[in-house]
Protein backbone atom coordinates (compact mmCIF):
# COMPACT_ATOMS: atom_id res chain seq x y z
CA UNK A 1 0.00 0.00 0.00
CA UNK A 2 1.42 3.80 -0.30
CA UNK A 3 2.25 5.90 2.66
CA UNK A 4 -1.55 7.00 3.06
CA UNK A 5 -3.20 2.94 3.31
CA UNK A 6 -3.91 3.00 -0.10
CA UNK A 7 -3.55 1.25 -3.46
CA UNK A 8 -3.22 -1.93 -1.66
CA UNK A 9 -1.77 -5.16 -3.15
CA UNK A 10 -1.23 -8.73 -2.46
CA UNK A 11 2.24 -9.49 -3.87
CA UNK A 12 2.53 -13.04 -2.14
CA UNK A 13 0.06 -15.46 -0.75
CA UNK A 14 0.37 -18.92 1.14
CA UNK A 15 -1.60 -21.58 2.90
CA UNK A 16 1.51 -22.96 5.03
CA UNK A 17 4.29 -20.54 4.83
CA UNK A 18 5.36 -17.99 7.43
CA UNK A 19 8.00 -15.18 8.89
CA UNK A 20 7.65 -13.94 4.99
CA UNK A 21 10.91 -11.92 5.18
CA UNK A 22 11.82 -9.52 2.16
CA UNK A 23 15.30 -8.65 1.22
CA UNK A 24 16.56 -5.07 1.67
CA UNK A 25 16.33 -4.59 -2.28
CA UNK A 26 13.09 -6.37 -2.65
CA UNK A 27 14.45 -8.58 -5.18
CA UNK A 28 14.00 -11.74 -2.78
CA UNK A 29 11.92 -13.53 -0.35
CA UNK A 30 12.68 -15.49 2.60
CA UNK A 31 10.49 -17.34 4.20
CA UNK A 32 9.89 -20.72 6.55
CA UNK A 33 7.47 -23.27 5.37
CA UNK A 34 6.51 -26.28 7.71
CA UNK A 35 9.65 -25.25 9.88
CA UNK A 36 11.81 -25.30 7.10
CA UNK A 37 13.19 -22.19 5.35
CA UNK A 38 13.23 -21.10 1.76
CA UNK A 39 14.13 -18.14 -0.45
CA UNK A 40 12.65 -17.00 -3.85
CA UNK A 41 12.45 -14.41 -6.25
CA UNK A 42 9.99 -11.34 -5.03
CA UNK A 43 8.49 -10.56 -8.23
CA UNK A 44 6.35 -7.26 -7.69
CA UNK A 45 4.65 -7.12 -10.99
CA UNK A 46 1.21 -6.75 -10.01
CA UNK A 47 0.41 -10.55 -9.96
CA UNK A 48 -0.64 -12.54 -7.05
CA UNK A 49 1.85 -15.69 -6.29
CA UNK A 50 0.67 -18.69 -4.16
CA UNK A 51 3.92 -19.46 -2.22
CA UNK A 52 5.24 -22.43 -0.97
CA UNK A 53 8.10 -25.38 -1.24
CA UNK A 54 6.49 -26.44 -4.34
CA UNK A 55 5.86 -23.10 -6.30
CA UNK A 56 6.41 -23.42 -9.57
CA UNK A 57 5.66 -20.43 -11.24
CA UNK A 58 8.97 -18.59 -9.35
CA UNK A 59 12.39 -20.73 -8.70
CA UNK A 60 12.48 -22.13 -4.90
CA UNK A 61 15.30 -23.15 -3.09
CA UNK A 62 15.54 -24.52 0.15
CA UNK A 63 18.20 -23.22 2.41
CA UNK A 64 17.76 -24.95 6.18
CA UNK A 65 17.19 -28.22 6.66
CA UNK A 66 16.20 -28.47 10.26
CA UNK A 67 14.34 -24.78 10.65
CA UNK A 68 14.98 -21.27 10.17
CA UNK A 69 14.13 -18.81 12.44
CA UNK A 70 14.81 -14.88 12.94
CA UNK A 71 15.56 -15.03 9.35
CA UNK A 72 16.94 -11.83 8.47
CA UNK A 73 19.28 -10.20 5.71
CA UNK A 74 22.65 -8.76 4.77
CA UNK A 75 22.64 -5.19 4.10
CA UNK A 76 23.45 -5.66 0.43
CA UNK A 77 20.91 -8.53 -0.09
CA UNK A 78 23.71 -10.95 -1.26
CA UNK A 79 23.17 -13.35 1.76
CA UNK A 80 20.20 -14.42 3.71
CA UNK A 81 20.88 -15.58 7.64
CA UNK A 82 18.94 -17.37 10.27
CA UNK A 83 19.27 -18.99 13.65
CA UNK A 84 18.36 -22.38 15.43
CA UNK A 85 19.01 -22.59 18.91
CA UNK A 86 22.84 -21.55 19.46
CA UNK A 87 23.49 -21.68 16.03
CA UNK A 88 23.87 -18.67 13.46
CA UNK A 89 23.84 -19.51 9.84
CA UNK A 90 24.24 -17.79 6.27
CA UNK A 91 23.74 -18.60 3.21
CA UNK A 92 25.22 -16.41 -0.19
CA UNK A 93 21.86 -16.34 -2.65
CA UNK A 94 24.33 -17.04 -5.56
CA UNK A 95 25.12 -20.77 -4.05
CA UNK A 96 21.19 -21.38 -3.88
CA UNK A 97 20.53 -21.05 -7.52
CA UNK A 98 22.01 -21.89 -10.68
CA UNK A 99 21.01 -18.71 -12.66
CA UNK A 100 23.02 -15.92 -11.23
CA UNK A 101 26.87 -14.80 -11.85
CA UNK A 102 28.86 -17.08 -9.76
CA UNK A 103 26.13 -19.63 -9.58
CA UNK A 104 27.17 -23.60 -9.63
CA UNK A 105 26.11 -25.94 -12.44
CA UNK A 106 23.96 -27.79 -9.77
CA UNK A 107 22.62 -26.45 -6.11
CA UNK A 108 23.66 -29.01 -3.54
CA UNK A 109 22.17 -29.86 -0.10
CA UNK A 110 21.48 -27.45 2.94
CA UNK A 111 24.68 -26.85 4.65
CA UNK A 112 24.01 -27.68 8.65
CA UNK A 113 27.13 -25.63 9.70
CA UNK A 114 26.57 -22.76 11.44
CA UNK A 115 28.80 -20.64 13.72
CA UNK A 116 28.44 -21.43 18.12
CA UNK A 117 27.16 -17.93 19.05
CA UNK A 118 28.32 -19.26 22.70
CA UNK A 119 26.41 -16.86 24.82
CA UNK A 120 26.58 -17.35 28.33
CA UNK A 121 25.45 -15.49 31.59
CA UNK A 122 25.14 -17.10 35.05
CA UNK A 123 22.79 -19.09 36.28
CA UNK A 124 20.93 -17.27 39.36
CA UNK A 125 22.27 -18.33 42.87
CA UNK A 126 21.26 -17.26 45.91
CA UNK A 127 23.97 -16.22 48.94
CA UNK A 128 23.86 -17.51 52.40
CA UNK A 129 22.46 -20.14 54.25
CA UNK A 130 18.84 -21.16 55.74
CA UNK A 131 18.13 -23.31 58.14
CA UNK A 132 14.38 -24.55 59.01
CA UNK A 133 13.92 -26.45 62.41
CA UNK A 134 11.76 -28.71 64.25
CA UNK A 135 9.75 -29.36 61.26
CA UNK A 136 8.02 -32.33 59.93
CA UNK A 137 10.03 -33.19 56.66
CA UNK A 138 8.36 -34.80 54.19
CA UNK A 139 10.97 -36.17 51.70
CA UNK A 140 9.90 -38.40 48.74
CA UNK A 141 12.56 -40.42 49.84
CA UNK A 142 10.37 -43.67 49.54
CA UNK A 143 7.69 -42.82 52.46
CA UNK A 144 10.39 -41.38 54.33
CA UNK A 145 8.59 -38.89 56.75
CA UNK A 146 11.12 -36.73 59.25
CA UNK A 147 9.63 -36.14 62.55
CA UNK A 148 11.08 -33.03 64.49
CA UNK A 149 13.24 -32.24 61.26
CA UNK A 150 15.66 -30.04 60.25
CA UNK A 151 16.81 -29.13 56.41
CA UNK A 152 19.84 -27.01 56.13
CA UNK A 153 20.04 -24.69 52.50
CA UNK A 154 23.27 -23.45 50.95
CA UNK A 155 22.74 -21.43 48.09
CA UNK A 156 20.75 -23.42 46.12
CA UNK A 157 21.05 -26.73 47.03
CA UNK A 158 20.35 -28.79 50.40
CA UNK A 159 22.96 -29.37 52.54
CA UNK A 160 21.81 -31.39 54.89
CA UNK A 161 18.14 -32.84 56.20
CA UNK A 162 17.73 -35.20 59.25
CA UNK A 163 16.41 -35.13 62.94
CA UNK A 164 17.14 -32.10 64.25
CA UNK A 165 19.49 -33.79 66.93
CA UNK A 166 21.01 -35.17 64.10
CA UNK A 167 22.06 -32.20 62.03
CA UNK A 168 24.69 -29.35 62.41
CA UNK A 169 23.82 -25.66 61.22
CA UNK A 170 26.39 -23.50 60.42
CA UNK A 171 27.29 -20.48 62.39
CA UNK A 172 26.09 -17.89 59.99
CA UNK A 173 22.72 -19.37 58.37
CA UNK A 174 19.58 -17.37 58.59
CA UNK A 175 17.25 -20.14 61.94
CA UNK A 176 13.53 -20.41 60.67
CA UNK A 177 12.25 -22.35 63.73
CA UNK A 178 8.86 -23.57 62.26
CA UNK A 179 7.77 -26.14 65.08
CA UNK A 180 4.46 -27.56 64.10
CA UNK A 181 4.84 -27.07 60.87
CA UNK A 182 5.54 -29.40 57.52
CA UNK A 183 8.17 -29.12 54.17
CA UNK A 184 7.70 -31.22 51.40
CA UNK A 185 9.53 -30.44 47.82
CA UNK A 186 7.99 -28.15 45.49
CA UNK A 187 5.23 -29.12 43.26
CA UNK A 188 6.24 -30.04 39.51
CA UNK A 189 3.35 -29.65 37.04
CA UNK A 190 3.80 -32.27 34.46
CA UNK A 191 1.10 -30.46 32.08
CA UNK A 192 0.72 -26.86 32.73
CA UNK A 193 -0.03 -23.77 30.30
CA UNK A 194 1.55 -20.67 31.31
CA UNK A 195 1.18 -18.22 28.26
CA UNK A 196 3.95 -19.38 26.52
CA UNK A 197 2.19 -18.38 22.92
CA UNK A 198 3.25 -14.29 22.95
CA UNK A 199 5.45 -13.44 20.24
CA UNK A 200 7.82 -10.54 20.88
CA UNK A 201 9.06 -8.91 24.27
CA UNK A 202 7.93 -10.80 27.39
CA UNK A 203 6.81 -9.52 30.66
CA UNK A 204 8.60 -7.78 33.19
CA UNK A 205 6.35 -9.42 36.16
CA UNK A 206 4.65 -12.47 34.83
CA UNK A 207 1.80 -13.07 36.77
CA UNK A 208 0.94 -16.83 35.68
CA UNK A 209 4.59 -17.18 37.13
CA UNK A 210 3.69 -15.33 40.25
CA UNK A 211 0.04 -17.04 40.68
CA UNK A 212 1.88 -20.79 40.79
CA UNK A 213 5.14 -20.01 42.94
CA UNK A 214 2.55 -18.57 45.62
CA UNK A 215 0.75 -21.81 45.41
CA UNK A 216 3.39 -23.70 45.51
CA UNK A 217 4.42 -25.07 42.19
CA UNK A 218 8.31 -24.56 41.66
CA UNK A 219 8.43 -26.28 38.54
CA UNK A 220 6.27 -26.10 35.25
CA UNK A 221 6.08 -28.21 31.93
CA UNK A 222 4.63 -27.21 29.33
CA UNK A 223 3.68 -29.69 26.56
CA UNK A 224 2.80 -26.71 23.97
CA UNK A 225 3.93 -23.50 23.39
CA UNK A 226 5.58 -21.08 21.23
CA UNK A 227 8.76 -22.30 21.23
CA UNK A 228 11.49 -18.97 20.81
CA UNK A 229 8.96 -17.64 23.57
CA UNK A 230 8.50 -20.43 25.90
CA UNK A 231 12.52 -20.94 26.09
CA UNK A 232 13.34 -17.93 26.26
CA UNK A 233 11.20 -17.72 29.54
CA UNK A 234 12.85 -20.60 30.45
CA UNK A 235 16.33 -19.03 30.24
CA UNK A 236 15.52 -15.83 31.68
CA UNK A 237 13.89 -17.74 34.69
CA UNK A 238 17.46 -19.62 35.25
CA UNK A 239 19.09 -16.54 34.93
CA UNK A 240 16.96 -14.67 37.58
CA UNK A 241 15.66 -11.62 35.38
CA UNK A 242 12.03 -13.44 36.18
CA UNK A 243 10.64 -14.60 38.77
CA UNK A 244 8.55 -17.85 38.65
CA UNK A 245 9.07 -21.82 38.40
CA UNK A 246 11.55 -23.84 36.80
CA UNK A 247 10.01 -24.04 33.31
CA UNK A 248 10.24 -27.06 30.78
CA UNK A 249 8.35 -27.89 27.43
CA UNK A 250 8.17 -29.11 24.39
CA UNK A 251 7.76 -25.77 22.07
CA UNK A 252 6.13 -26.57 19.33
CA UNK A 253 3.91 -29.27 19.67
CA UNK A 254 4.65 -31.95 16.63
CA UNK A 255 1.56 -31.67 15.22
CA UNK A 256 0.05 -34.36 12.80
CA UNK A 257 -3.38 -32.69 11.56
CA UNK A 258 -3.35 -29.06 9.78
CA UNK A 259 -1.90 -26.35 10.51
CA UNK A 260 0.65 -23.56 9.42
CA UNK A 261 3.06 -25.19 12.41
CA UNK A 262 1.82 -28.93 11.75
CA UNK A 263 4.96 -31.36 11.91
CA UNK A 264 5.19 -33.64 8.47
CA UNK A 265 6.98 -36.80 9.42
CA UNK A 266 6.46 -39.52 6.78
CA UNK A 267 9.77 -41.21 7.40
CA UNK A 268 12.84 -41.71 9.86
CA UNK A 269 14.52 -38.57 8.46
CA UNK A 270 11.66 -36.21 8.84
CA UNK A 271 10.94 -37.50 12.32
CA UNK A 272 14.67 -36.96 13.30
CA UNK A 273 14.67 -33.38 11.84
CA UNK A 274 11.49 -32.18 14.14
CA UNK A 275 13.24 -33.98 17.10
CA UNK A 276 17.11 -32.21 16.58
CA UNK A 277 14.87 -28.73 15.74
CA UNK A 278 13.33 -28.90 19.31
CA UNK A 279 16.36 -30.32 20.84
CA UNK A 280 18.29 -27.06 19.56
CA UNK A 281 16.51 -24.95 22.18
CA UNK A 282 16.83 -27.18 25.21
CA UNK A 283 14.12 -29.53 25.15
CA UNK A 284 14.38 -32.47 26.88
CA UNK A 285 10.56 -33.79 25.50
CA UNK A 286 8.37 -33.06 22.47
CA UNK A 287 4.94 -34.03 22.23
CA UNK A 288 3.56 -36.04 19.38
CA UNK A 289 0.14 -34.99 18.86
CA UNK A 290 -2.46 -36.31 16.33
CA UNK A 291 -0.11 -38.07 13.84
CA UNK A 292 -2.64 -40.43 12.52
CA UNK A 293 -0.66 -42.96 11.61
CA UNK A 294 1.19 -45.50 14.45
CA UNK A 295 4.03 -45.90 11.89
CA UNK A 296 4.39 -42.31 11.93
CA UNK A 297 4.51 -42.17 16.13
CA UNK A 298 6.89 -44.73 16.26
CA UNK A 299 9.26 -43.00 13.91
CA UNK A 300 9.01 -40.46 16.04
CA UNK A 301 9.49 -42.48 19.13
CA UNK A 302 12.69 -43.95 17.42
CA UNK A 303 14.29 -40.42 16.65
CA UNK A 304 13.52 -39.36 19.88
CA UNK A 305 15.53 -42.45 21.42
CA UNK A 306 18.46 -41.85 19.32
CA UNK A 307 18.48 -38.03 20.85
CA UNK A 308 17.69 -38.95 24.21
CA UNK A 309 14.63 -37.01 24.23
CA UNK A 310 11.25 -37.97 26.30
CA UNK A 311 8.06 -38.30 23.82
CA UNK A 312 4.64 -36.95 25.41
CA UNK A 313 1.61 -37.89 23.42
CA UNK A 314 -1.89 -36.27 23.40
CA UNK A 315 -4.41 -38.67 24.32
CA UNK A 316 -7.13 -37.50 22.27
CA UNK A 317 -10.16 -38.82 24.22
CA UNK A 318 -9.16 -42.11 21.86
CA UNK A 319 -9.00 -45.40 23.69
CA UNK A 320 -7.59 -47.67 21.11
CA UNK A 321 -4.96 -44.58 20.39
CA UNK A 322 -4.00 -43.91 23.62
CA UNK A 323 -2.71 -48.02 24.01
CA UNK A 324 -0.70 -48.14 21.49
CA UNK A 325 0.73 -45.36 22.93
CA UNK A 326 1.36 -47.45 25.68
CA UNK A 327 2.35 -50.65 23.78
CA UNK A 328 4.92 -48.40 21.73
CA UNK A 329 6.70 -47.34 24.70
CA UNK A 330 5.59 -43.16 24.75
CA UNK A 331 7.30 -41.40 27.86
CA UNK A 332 3.65 -41.49 29.20
CA UNK A 333 -0.18 -40.71 27.77
CA UNK A 334 -1.39 -37.09 28.26
CA UNK A 335 -4.71 -36.26 29.36
CA UNK A 336 -7.08 -39.48 31.07
CA UNK A 337 -8.28 -42.36 28.64
CA UNK A 338 -11.74 -41.94 28.02
CA UNK A 339 -13.37 -45.29 28.95
CA UNK A 340 -13.00 -45.99 32.97
CA UNK A 341 -13.24 -48.35 34.66
CA UNK A 342 -10.68 -50.73 32.87
CA UNK A 343 -9.25 -54.25 33.54
CA UNK A 344 -6.77 -56.98 33.64
CA UNK A 345 -5.37 -56.68 30.01
CA UNK A 346 -5.47 -52.89 30.27
CA UNK A 347 -4.02 -52.90 34.00
CA UNK A 348 -1.27 -55.48 33.31
CA UNK A 349 -0.04 -54.32 29.72
CA UNK A 350 0.27 -50.64 31.23
CA UNK A 351 1.55 -52.19 34.82
CA UNK A 352 4.47 -53.79 32.39
CA UNK A 353 5.49 -50.78 30.77
CA UNK A 354 7.19 -48.26 31.94
CA UNK A 355 4.82 -45.52 30.30
CA UNK A 356 3.54 -43.01 32.76
CA UNK A 357 0.08 -41.04 33.33
CA UNK A 358 -0.73 -37.80 33.38
CA UNK A 359 -4.32 -37.16 34.00
CA UNK A 360 -5.23 -33.61 33.64
CA UNK A 361 -8.93 -34.32 35.29
CA UNK A 362 -9.21 -30.50 35.90
CA UNK A 363 -10.25 -31.19 31.61
CA UNK A 364 -11.61 -34.88 32.16
CA UNK A 365 -12.27 -36.80 28.97
CA UNK A 366 -15.51 -39.02 28.75
CA UNK A 367 -17.41 -36.87 31.31
CA UNK A 368 -17.35 -33.67 33.63
CA UNK A 369 -14.53 -31.97 34.00
CA UNK A 370 -13.06 -31.54 37.81
CA UNK A 371 -12.63 -28.23 37.13
CA UNK A 372 -16.73 -27.34 37.48
CA UNK A 373 -16.63 -29.26 40.34
CA UNK A 374 -14.45 -27.09 42.33
CA UNK A 375 -15.72 -23.89 41.15
CA UNK A 376 -19.10 -25.46 42.56
CA UNK A 377 -17.68 -26.19 45.81
CA UNK A 378 -15.90 -23.09 46.61
CA UNK A 379 -16.42 -19.23 46.24
CA UNK A 380 -13.39 -18.59 43.96
CA UNK A 381 -14.36 -14.87 43.36
CA UNK A 382 -13.52 -14.49 47.36
CA UNK A 383 -9.87 -15.68 47.61
CA UNK A 384 -8.23 -12.89 48.19
CA UNK A 385 -4.94 -14.58 47.83
CA UNK A 386 -5.67 -16.01 44.51
CA UNK A 387 -6.75 -12.34 43.29
CA UNK A 388 -3.55 -10.90 44.52
CA UNK A 389 -1.72 -12.65 41.65
CA UNK A 390 -4.29 -13.23 38.84
CA UNK A 391 -6.23 -10.49 37.11
CA UNK A 392 -10.54 -10.35 38.54
CA UNK A 393 -11.98 -10.29 34.49
CA UNK A 394 -10.29 -14.17 34.40
CA UNK A 395 -11.49 -15.01 37.87
CA UNK A 396 -14.96 -13.58 37.50
CA UNK A 397 -15.82 -14.91 33.85
CA UNK A 398 -14.82 -18.42 34.99
CA UNK A 399 -16.39 -18.55 38.81
CA UNK A 400 -19.16 -16.36 39.28
CA UNK A 401 -21.68 -17.90 36.63
CA UNK A 402 -20.77 -21.79 37.28
CA UNK A 403 -22.49 -24.76 36.90
CA UNK A 404 -24.04 -26.73 39.42
CA UNK A 405 -24.04 -30.43 38.56
CA UNK A 406 -25.71 -33.17 41.30
CA UNK A 407 -22.54 -35.09 43.27
CA UNK A 408 -23.23 -38.01 41.66
CA UNK A 409 -22.80 -36.98 38.44
CA UNK A 410 -18.99 -36.38 39.57
CA UNK A 411 -18.74 -39.65 40.69
CA UNK A 412 -19.22 -41.08 37.01
CA UNK A 413 -16.78 -38.54 35.37
CA UNK A 414 -13.88 -37.18 36.87
CA UNK A 415 -13.75 -39.27 40.31
CA UNK A 416 -14.39 -42.52 38.01
CA UNK A 417 -11.22 -41.85 36.21
CA UNK A 418 -9.04 -40.94 39.48
CA UNK A 419 -10.35 -44.35 40.42
CA UNK A 420 -8.79 -46.04 37.41
CA UNK A 421 -5.84 -43.92 37.72
CA UNK A 422 -5.30 -45.86 41.47
CA UNK A 423 -6.13 -48.53 39.84
CA UNK A 424 -3.31 -48.63 37.44
CA UNK A 425 -0.41 -47.02 40.35
CA UNK A 426 -1.12 -50.46 41.90
CA UNK A 427 -0.44 -51.91 39.55
CA UNK A 428 3.12 -49.71 38.66
CA UNK A 429 2.20 -46.73 36.66
CA UNK A 430 3.59 -43.90 37.67
CA UNK A 431 0.70 -41.32 37.86
CA UNK A 432 1.61 -37.49 37.86
CA UNK A 433 -0.44 -34.04 38.25
CA UNK A 434 -0.39 -32.01 35.56
CA UNK A 435 -3.07 -28.77 36.11
CA UNK A 436 -3.35 -27.95 32.30
CA UNK A 437 -3.04 -24.07 33.09
CA UNK A 438 -7.17 -24.17 33.78
CA UNK A 439 -6.12 -21.50 36.67
CA UNK A 440 -2.97 -20.85 37.35
CA UNK A 441 -1.33 -22.19 40.81
CA UNK A 442 -4.75 -22.63 42.68
CA UNK A 443 -5.58 -25.44 39.85
CA UNK A 444 -3.11 -27.47 40.68
CA UNK A 445 -4.21 -28.39 44.36
CA UNK A 446 -7.47 -29.08 42.77
CA UNK A 447 -5.89 -31.23 40.57
CA UNK A 448 -4.34 -33.02 43.41
CA UNK A 449 -7.09 -33.13 45.41
CA UNK A 450 -9.08 -34.74 42.55
CA UNK A 451 -7.02 -37.17 41.77
CA UNK A 452 -6.72 -38.41 45.85
CA UNK A 453 -10.67 -38.46 45.08
CA UNK A 454 -9.99 -41.83 43.18
CA UNK A 455 -8.76 -43.46 46.77
CA UNK A 456 -5.15 -43.34 46.31
CA UNK A 457 -3.62 -42.28 49.71
CA UNK A 458 -2.85 -38.82 50.70
CA UNK A 459 1.02 -39.72 50.47
CA UNK A 460 0.59 -41.55 47.45
CA UNK A 461 -0.96 -38.27 45.53
CA UNK A 462 1.58 -36.16 46.90
CA UNK A 463 4.12 -37.97 45.26
CA UNK A 464 1.84 -37.69 41.69
CA UNK A 465 3.14 -33.77 42.17
CA UNK A 466 6.63 -34.50 43.58
CA UNK A 467 8.85 -37.23 42.72
CA UNK A 468 6.75 -38.79 39.90
CA UNK A 469 6.52 -35.67 37.87
CA UNK A 470 9.86 -34.20 38.19
CA UNK A 471 11.07 -37.99 37.15
CA UNK A 472 8.70 -37.98 34.26
CA UNK A 473 10.04 -34.68 32.81
CA UNK A 474 13.58 -35.87 33.18
CA UNK A 475 14.21 -33.71 35.79
CA UNK A 476 14.45 -36.64 38.97
CA UNK A 477 17.82 -36.30 39.57
CA UNK A 478 17.85 -32.34 40.66
CA UNK A 479 14.00 -31.91 42.20
CA UNK A 480 11.09 -33.57 43.09
CA UNK A 481 12.65 -34.66 46.55
CA UNK A 482 14.51 -33.19 49.86
CA UNK A 483 18.23 -35.29 49.50
CA UNK A 484 20.98 -34.03 50.44
CA UNK A 485 22.76 -32.08 46.90
CA UNK A 486 19.59 -31.73 45.35
CA UNK A 487 18.19 -28.12 44.59
CA UNK A 488 16.13 -26.16 46.85
CA UNK A 489 12.46 -26.34 46.05
CA UNK A 490 10.54 -26.55 49.03
CA UNK A 491 7.16 -25.61 50.46
CA UNK A 492 6.65 -24.85 53.97
CA UNK A 493 2.95 -25.72 55.35
CA UNK A 494 0.89 -24.57 58.43
CA UNK A 495 -0.81 -27.66 58.40
CA UNK A 496 -0.07 -31.45 57.37
CA UNK A 497 -1.32 -32.86 54.09
CA UNK A 498 -0.77 -36.30 55.19
CA UNK A 499 -4.00 -35.45 57.51
CA UNK A 500 -6.31 -34.17 55.04
CA UNK A 501 -5.01 -33.29 51.26
CA UNK A 502 -6.52 -30.05 51.21
CA UNK A 503 -4.02 -28.84 53.74
CA UNK A 504 -1.56 -28.84 50.89
CA UNK A 505 -3.11 -25.10 50.10
CA UNK A 506 -2.07 -24.14 54.20
CA UNK A 507 1.48 -22.57 52.38
CA UNK A 508 3.33 -20.41 54.37
CA UNK A 509 6.69 -20.00 52.30
CA UNK A 510 7.77 -21.43 48.82
CA UNK A 511 11.28 -21.68 48.24
CA UNK A 512 12.66 -21.82 44.73
CA UNK A 513 16.27 -22.49 43.83
CA UNK A 514 17.33 -21.38 47.60
CA UNK A 515 15.34 -17.93 47.12
CA UNK A 516 12.76 -18.01 49.82
CA UNK A 517 9.53 -16.06 49.12
CA UNK A 518 6.25 -15.30 51.22
CA UNK A 519 3.42 -17.60 49.54
CA UNK A 520 1.02 -15.15 50.50
CA UNK A 521 2.44 -11.82 49.35
CA UNK A 522 5.52 -13.17 47.44
CA UNK A 523 7.71 -10.44 48.59
CA UNK A 524 10.99 -12.32 49.03
CA UNK A 525 12.26 -13.11 52.58
CA UNK A 526 15.11 -15.10 54.44
CA UNK A 527 18.47 -13.47 52.98
CA UNK A 528 17.57 -11.60 50.09
CA UNK A 529 14.30 -9.53 50.94
CA UNK A 530 13.07 -7.94 48.59
CA UNK A 531 9.60 -6.65 48.12
CA UNK A 532 7.13 -7.43 44.97
CA UNK A 533 6.49 -4.86 42.44
CA UNK A 534 2.57 -4.16 41.29
CA UNK A 535 1.04 -5.79 38.88
CA UNK A 536 -1.05 -3.76 35.83
CA UNK A 537 -3.93 -4.25 37.77
CA UNK A 538 -2.51 -2.81 40.83
CA UNK A 539 -1.06 -0.32 39.26
CA UNK A 540 -2.02 3.43 39.67
CA UNK A 541 -1.94 4.66 36.47
CA UNK A 542 -3.96 1.30 34.64
CA UNK A 543 -6.24 2.10 38.33
CA UNK A 544 -7.12 5.53 37.17
CA UNK A 545 -7.89 3.90 33.49
CA UNK A 546 -10.15 2.19 34.91
CA UNK A 547 -11.43 4.08 38.24
CA UNK A 548 -13.65 1.06 40.02
CA UNK A 549 -13.44 2.15 43.79
CA UNK A 550 -16.52 4.08 45.60
CA UNK A 551 -15.51 7.40 45.22
CA UNK A 552 -14.91 7.04 41.33
CA UNK A 553 -18.40 5.15 40.98
CA UNK A 554 -19.98 8.11 42.27
CA UNK A 555 -18.29 10.43 40.12
CA UNK A 556 -19.37 8.61 37.14
CA UNK A 557 -22.89 7.95 38.57
CA UNK A 558 -23.06 11.82 38.75
CA UNK A 559 -21.95 11.87 34.97
CA UNK A 560 -23.60 9.04 33.72
CA UNK A 561 -27.06 9.38 35.42
CA UNK A 562 -28.17 13.21 34.88
CA UNK A 563 -27.14 15.28 38.17
CA UNK A 564 -26.68 18.35 37.14
CA UNK A 565 -26.87 17.69 32.82
CA UNK A 566 -29.30 17.00 30.30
Amino acid sequence: MDLNGQDERTHIKSKYANRLVPSPDNNWIAFSHLHKAYVAPLNLNGQEVDLDNKTNSVPVSQIAKDAGINIHWSANSKQVMWTLGDHYYKNDINDRFTFLPGSPEKVGDPSDKGNVIGLKTKVDKPSGSTAFTNARIITMEGDEVIENGTIVINQNKIEAIGKSSDVNIPANAKIIDITGKTIMPGMVDAHAHVGGFRYGLTTQQNWQFYANLAYGVTTAHDPSANTETIFTLSEMLKSGDLVGPRLYSTGYILYGADGDFKAVVNNLEDARSNIKRTKAFGALSVKSYNQPRRDQRQQVLQAAREEGINVVPEGGSTFFHNITMVIDGHTGVEHNIPVAPVYKDILEVWGASDVGYTLTLLVNYGGLNAEYYWYQKTNVWENDKLLQFTPRGIIDSRSRHRMMVPDEEYENSHILSAKTAKALSDKGVKVNMGAHGQLQGLGAHWELWSIQQGGMTNLETLKTATINAAEYIGAGKDIGSLKVGKLADLLVLEKNPLENIQNTNSLIYTMINGRLYDSNTMNEVGNHPKERQPFYWENNKYNAAFPWNEASNSFMEQQCCGVGHN
